[in-house]
C-alpha cells in the first residue's frame, strides 16, 4: 500500500487545493482501448472543425496554476504546468501524442477539462508520496531523459517519495522511473486543482471520464481524494 499526503506547509499555502487519484490495478495496458481511442479522436476533430479550444493562459483554470508557480518561484511561461503546455501543443499540431492507451486516456482527460494530470507506475514508487516543498537536495531524473539528474530549487512544490523527485513544478514534469509503460499494471492517475471551490466539480467529472476509460482494461478501479481538510490517502 503507498500513502498519498499533502504536507502542512502546501495545505497552508494553498487552502484551495484537490488532489484525485483514480487507482488501476491488473491494468492491461497493451490492449486496445477503443473507447479511449474513439475520445482522442473526437477531441481532434472538434479543434479541427473550430468547435472547441484547449484552455490556455487566459482561462482561469490554467491562470491558477500560474499564479501558484509564481508564488513557489517558477515562471510559468518558461516552464509551464502540464495541462498548458499539452494544450499549446495540441493546438499548434492538432493531435494528441500517442504514448500507450492509459497515458492517451489522462492526456485526453486533462485537455478536455482543462486540468492537469499525471500518473505513477506504482510498483516503482519507492515508500510513501508527499507533495511538498523541495529543499534542494533531491534528485529528479526527467521523463524521456534516463541519463539526466536535476534538483529542484528549494522551495519548489514536488511530489517525492524516498527514491527522490517524481514531478517537478508541482506538474509540469514526471519522472522517468514511475513514467506509464505498457507493462505497467498498478497505476495512480492524478488530476488536480488549486481552486476546489470553483472547478472541483471539474475534477469530479473527470475523475469519473478517466475511471471509465480505465475500467474496461482493469481488475479493479478507484478514486481517492486529498485535501486540506484530509490530507492523506492510502492507495
Amino acid at each position: 500500500m503507498t500513502a498519498f499526503r499533502i504536507a502542512p506547509v502546501v495545505a497552508d499555502a494553498f487552502p484551495g487545493t484537490l488532489v484525485t487519484l483514480v487507482t488501476a490495478s491488473g491494468l492491461r495496458n497493451r490492449e486496445t482501448w477503443p473507447a479511449t481511442a474513439a475520445a482522442v479522436e473526437e477531441l481532434e476533430r472538434r479543434l479541427a472543425d473550430g468547435t472547441w479550444r484547449p484552455a490556455d493562459e487566459t482561462d482561469p483554470r490554467v491562470g491558477a496554476w500560474h499564479t501558484a508557480y509564481r508564488s513557489f518561484g517558477t515562471n510559468p511561461r518558461r516552464t509551464r504546468p502540464s495541462v498548458d503546455a499539452l494544450g499549446r501543443r495540441l493546438a499548434k499540431k492538432g493531435a494528441l501524442p500517442r504514448v500507450n492507451p492509459a497515458v492517451d486516456a489522462y492526456n485526453c482527460v486533462s485537455v478536455r477539462h482543462g486540468l492537469p494530470a499525471g500518473a505513477f507506475d506504482l510498483d516503482h514508487v519507492t515508500g510513501d508520496v508527499e507533495i511538498r516543498l523541495a529543499d534542494g537536495t533531491e534528485d529528479f531524473t526527467p521523463l524521456g531523459e534516463p541519463g539526466t539528474v536535476e534538483h529542484p530549487r528549494p522551495g519548489e512544490v514536488v511530489y517525492v517519495d524516498a527514491g527522490g523527485v517524481l514531478t517537478r513544478h508541482w506538474n509540469h514534469r514526471d519522472a522517468h522511473r514511475t513514467r506509464v509503460t505498457g507493462d505497467s499494471a498498478r497505476v495512480a492517475f492524478i488530476l488536480e486543482t488549486v481552486e476546489a471551490p470553483r472547478d472541483g466539480h471539474l475534477v469530479e467529472a473527470a475523475a469519473e471520464e478517466l475511471r471509465a476509460l480505465l475500467a474496461p482494461h482493469s481488475t479493479a478501479t478507484a478514486v481517492h481524494r486529498l485535501t486540506p481538510g484530509h490530507p492523506e490517502a492510502v492507495v
